[in-house]
Order: C-alpha cells, then sequence, then structure tokens
C-alpha cells in the first residue's frame, strides 16, 4: 500500500465503521485493474484499508514509544472487533503466515490471492467474519510492515473465493 499519499485513515470508531460499511458495499476493480488511494488499495476481488495509523518509529524504537502505539491500535482493534462481532457473530482467526509461502495446494500457482498477499507481509493471523447475505468476507489485522514503520490497523474485503475453507 502507498503510504506516501494523499489520504488519511479515519479518525474516530464510528467514522471507521462507516468506512468499512461503504467498503463493502464498494464494487470491486474490473479485470485486472489496481487502485491506491493511500488509505485504500483495491484490485481484482479484494479492498485493504488503513483504519488507523501509529506514528512511524524512524527516530525513536523505544519500548516507552512503541509500547503505547500497539496498546492504542489494539485497543481500538478491540472496539471494532466488538461492534463487528455484535454485528455479525464471533469472527473466525485465520493465520496468515502460510500465505507467506504462497498458495501452493490444487492451483499450484505459489502466490497467495490478494488481499491474503499483502495482508501476510504486515500481519500474522486477522480475524474474518463473514458479511451476511453476500459473498464477502470482513478481516481486521494489526499488522506492520518493519519496525521503524507505523503500526496499522487494517481491514481486508475479499471474495469468499479468496479465503478457502474458512
Amino acid at each position: 500500500m502507498d503510504t506516501e499519499n494523499a489520504g488519511t485513515p479515519p479518525s474516530t470508531t464510528e467514522a471507521r465503521l462507516a468506512l468499512i460499511d461503504s467498503v463493502l458495499a464498494l464494487p470491486f476493480p474490473p479485470g485486472e485493474e489496481s487502485e491506491d488511494s493511500g488509505v485504500r488499495s483495491s484490485g481484482p476481488g479484494h479492498h485493504l484499508l488503513i483504519l488507523r495509523a501509529s506514528q512511524d518509529f524512524w527516530d525513536d524504537r523505544s519500548p516507552e514509544v512503541v509500547e503505547p502505539a500497539e496498546q492504542e491500535i489494539e485497543t481500538e482493534f478491540s472496539v471494532l472487533a466488538t461492534a463487528l462481532s455484535e454485528r455479525w457473530g464471533e469472527p473466525a482467526t485465520v493465520d496468515l503466515w502460510p500465505y507467506l509461502e504462497g498458495d501452493d495446494d490444487a492451483e499450484g500457482e505459489g502466490v497467495a490471492p490478494e488481499p491474503l498477499g499483502q495482508l501476510c507481509q504486515l500481519a500474522g493471523s486477522m480475524q474474518v467474519w463473514r458479511v451476511p447475505g453476500g459473498t464477502r468476507w470482513l478481516g481486521l489485522a494489526v499488522g506492520q510492515a518493519d519496525p521503524e514503520f507505523p503500526i496499522w490497523l487494517l481491514a481486508a474485503v475479499g471474495g469468499t473465493a479468496t479465503l478457502p475453507g474458512h
């Protein structure tokens, strides 16, 4: 995802839930097209959102700086997960580590479907809800590209075919 771009994550829980709702209703880009606004990247069969971002840690990676930032993101993760569970029931936990190696099962292509390909580079697992009455799932994760980068609260929307067995 482009972190240098214009978009800024929403600043309240209500705004984050509204963004999730709007993206759940948003069509996926056609064909092989992709879009990146800085806060939302979209491609065939998926959307990936940055719902909240901590500061970056280029100047100071001490525990006194990193731990409060982690706690803020984790707290917002819990608040959103609770709100989504009240809507759709308890989520499933999806381990993202296997996707680092690619999807080597039936197709044998060796490439994880998006948004899992991006998510597995940032997070170890995500909470996933099946969106009732549709063919989409919503995932919520906390991730970080590298220790110097911001910690992100991420939401992913994908078609059910991109999350086999869940």
